[in-house]
């Protein structure tokens, strides 16, 4: 999921569809799941980067806390929350373990003519001479990871946004999306986007920061040892029975997030399945903020 939201979760498709978010929507308000509209966070002073170069004295990662997964908006946390993921652009939430998001394999929608102007030799470009995009986010770029010079220089500009995390307070990383190479027709391949990961993990660590894989889930063997990935963030991985996949490198340090468009049970059925990651948050696919139309938040 991007922090530009700009796909619409899918309708119902029959009455006994219409009836389970009637049913699920009821169990979040009884799970105390709503807050207010609205942020009580008091700006921030201006940062520096954290002086610390070593992954380990990072703040430890609080494996199997409950989540939130804040991109489309931030709001204060709902209670018992103990990991917040927001936008780079966004405030860290006050209390909790904060994650920055960084789209580093793909470019921002409101970025997608500065890249097309002043980057263009870093955007990959299919043999009809287009912009290779991502079909489920068309908005969204993909960068070209393919030579060791591009990937420099991919360093260079998502180093500043990764050190603007650090001073702003957060404790961690993800990187959207690791996986970018299978919808490339072949240009890029695991190693390219793998080097590319290494190279941002070193920004991350040396900004005092862990940094977490997004999605691959085939890949997080060599991630974690290749690339030093510290933790991993799952889209639904229950949907494609990728969990373990991820708890088998990673143990507990995972965070999975399920969207209401696609789960083929209540979400009480859901967070009951066996092989579902402790930190499971089930949402809806546009991650709106609270308040907003559409919101939808159930913890597991």
């Amino acid at each position: 999921m991007r922090a530009s939201i700009v796909m619409e979760a899918e309708g119902m498709k029959s009455a006994v569809r219409s009836s389970f978010w009637v049913v699920a929507v009821a169990v979040t308000a009884i799970a105390g799941c709503s807050l207010p509209p609205g942020s009580a966070e008091e700006p921030r002073a201006p940062a520096t980067v954290r002086e610390v170069a070593d992954p380990d004295a990072a703040r430890e990662f609080p494996a199997a806390a409950a989540v939130d997964y804040q991109l489309g908006g931030a709001y204060p946390p709902p209670a018992g929350v103990g990991v917040v993921v927001r936008d780079s652009t966004a405030q860290p939430a006050p209390g909790v373990y904060n994650i920055c998001y960084v789209n580093g394999f793909q470019t921002q929608p409101a970025e997608r003519e500065l890249w097309l102007r002043d980057r263009r030799d870093m955007i990959l470009f299919g043999d009809d001479g287009l912009p290779v995009v991502d079909e489920e986010w068309p908005d969204e770029l993909i960068v070209d990871t393919s030579t060791a010079d591009k990937r420099r220089r991919l360093t260079e500009i998502e180093d500043r946004t990764i050190k603007s995390c650090s001073a702003a307070g957060f404790d961690a990383v993800e990187i959207d999306n690791l996986d970018s190479y299978s919808r490339s027709d072949g240009a890029l391949t695991a190693e390219d986007n793998l080097a590319f990961a290494a190279e941002l993990a070193r920004v991350a660590h040396g900004a005092g920061l862990l940094i977490g894989q997004k999605n691959a889930a085939e890949l997080s063997s060599r991630a974690k040892e290749q690339a030093g990935f510290d933790f991993a963030v799952a889209e639904e991985c229950l949907q494609y029975d990728e969990c373990g996949d991820y708890t088998a490198v990673y143990d507990d340090r995972v965070i999975g997030i399920e969207y209401t468009d696609t789960l083929a049970e209540p979400p009480v059925e859901t967070c009951a399945r066996p092989d579902r990651l402790k930190a499971t948050v089930i949402r809806d696919r546009q991650l709106v903020a609270i308040g907003d139309e559409g919101y939808f938040y159930f913890q597991c």
